[in-house]
């Protein structure tokens, strides 16, 4: 909203909704510029609503994990943190607008994903104060895209960023957030909103207890992973160090477990892409001097890096981008109809092809089907909230080709991925069911069920990779 920022504002609201992290946040670092030129304290508010599709104990707990951190975080800062977790649906509403209302400025984060862009337009209607929206999503921001383009292929896209990124690779979040004595003195949150609407307690951040009396789905429980910036930076320390420089070789074979474990902290903006790729290519003193000068779309050499390094960066920022750039610019995306023409055209040519096997939601999410690579898949999903990266791929090709329809398999693979996973409703997830469809890929040789869309099976994937361990891990 291009207005001036209220004269009696009694502070800067930064509204963290995508960013949930207090260190390297472009949003946060704009918040608190603000702050700084206005002379006004700054508030954070972080909330956590109990009625969006999914909600249950183990998305909460990766959330809370987060708000636990924040709160140590800003505390040490001296800036003034309020985490609301809404107790029954729809109690939060009126939270915004009336911390809003006493704001000079609020700034939030631009974030394409799941339910973010709803919350976002409802409340740039009702704020009456400057509103702003800051992208920290990606290395290259999104409007460095041509507005309302969608790029066909991950080669396409990678092309682009070769073109434009190094321009914007400089250009970073402040590392270490906000140092104590930074902004102005800190004021508590306004008595009436917090009676209105109380903080999160203590009990319930520490994981200690509280969920068993929210509203959300008690069965999904919390996963393997615990969330928040301290387990991010572990979890970013321990790839960067021991598994990075095997990346490239490893990271498909389940066994070998090279992959970064990184997406769920980047899903719920635990950490930043910015301090992920600055990690990984300091540690082989890497300089932008060694960035390729033509732009050819190449997976390989563009950086001037490792080949583990490399196979990791056109992960992180070409495909992973290229998932903000469908969700930014198609509010369908997640919808059958957005598939490329090619991909509709031959789903539907064999829609009505006999299928070797039919299995019902509630199988698939049992997993009892007859396959016992799908199976341990499926149970690595259900019981630790993630699934290996390349046996996804193999997870949604079987799904395709177990149920009565592709629209049916779409709202399978999104129904199991988005209810079980940490980073499920995220871009790179929407992605990755998608290509299973067809999107981002090419037309293969024809066959009965997938038509001209890649095929996969699961014999053929034993054999290639390493997979005994992880079968017996998680096996019945």
């Amino acid at each position: 909203m291009d207005v001036p920022p209220a004269q009696d504002g009694q502070f800067v609201l930064y509204w963290m909704i995508g960013a949930r992290r207090h260190t390297w946040n472009f949003a946060l670092d704009r918040a608190a510029d603000w702050a700084r030129a206005l002379g006004r304290p700054l508030l954070v508010l972080e909330a956590l609503a109990c009625d969006y599709r999914w909600a249950s104990d183990r998305l909460h707990r990766f959330v809370l994990d987060g708000m636990r951190d924040n709160l140590a975080a800003f505390a040490a800062a001296g800036v003034t943190y309020y985490p609301y977790v809404e107790p029954s649906p729809r109690a939060g509403r009126g939270l915004l607008h009336a911390l809003a209302s006493r704001a000079a400025v609020v700034v939030t984060d631009r974030a394409p994903i799941f339910v973010l862009p709803g919350f976002v337009s409802a409340a740039a209607h009702r704020v009456s104060v400057r509103f702003e929206e800051v992208d920290g999503n990606g290395l290259l921001p999104l409007d460095a895209s041509p507005a309302a383009h969608v790029f066909p292929t991950a080669y396409a896209f990678r092309r682009h960023l070769q073109r434009m990124l190094g321009a914007h690779l400089s250009a970073r979040p402040r590392a270490g957030g906000i140092a104590r004595g930074d902004l102005p003195a800190p004021i508590p949150v306004p008595a009436d909103v917090r009676v209105r609407w109380p903080e999160a307690d203590a009990r319930l951040l520490s994981a200690e207890g509280g969920l068993a009396s929210l509203p959300v789905d008690h069965r999904v429980t919390p996963g393997v992973l615990r969330g928040g910036s301290v387990a991010a930076q572990a979890s970013l320390t321990a790839f960067a160090e021991t598994r990075l420089p095997t990346y490239g070789e490893a990271r498909n074979h389940p066994d070998d477990d090279a992959a970064s474990g990184l997406s769920p902290y980047l899903h719920f903006g635990h950490v930043s892409v910015h301090d992920v790729v600055t990690r990984v290519l300091r540690r082989e003193a890497w300089t932008l001097s060694r960035l390729a000068r033509s732009a050819t779309g190449a997976k390989e050499g563009w950086w001037g890096a490792a080949p583990g390094t490399e196979a990791f960066l056109d992960q992180i920022v070409t495909w992973r981008e290229l998932g903000f750039n469908m969700c930014a610019r198609r509010p369908d995306h997640d919808r059958f109809e957005s598939l490329p023409p090619w991909a509709l055209a031959t789903l539907a040519a064999h829609a009505n092809d006999p299928r070797p096997h039919v299995y019902s939601l509630e199988q698939f999410t049992a997993a009892e089907t007859h396959d016992p690579l799908w199976n341990a898949a499926q149970r690595q999903l259900t019981t630790e909230g993630r699934m290996h990266n390349y046996l996804r791929m193999l997870w949604g090709k079987k799904i395709l080709e177990w149920t009565p329809s592709p629209q049916e398999a779409l709202a399978v693979m999104l129904e199991l991925n988005n209810r079980f996973a940490v980073d499920g409703r995220d871009p790179n997830s929407y992605t990755g069911i998608f290509w299973v469809l067809g999107r981002y890929d090419r037309p293969w040789f024809e066959r009965p069920i997938f038509g001209t869309v890649r095929y996969m099976t699961s014999e053929s994937t034993a054999r290639k990779l390493h997979v005994k361990g992880y079968l017996q891990r998680y096996a019945p």
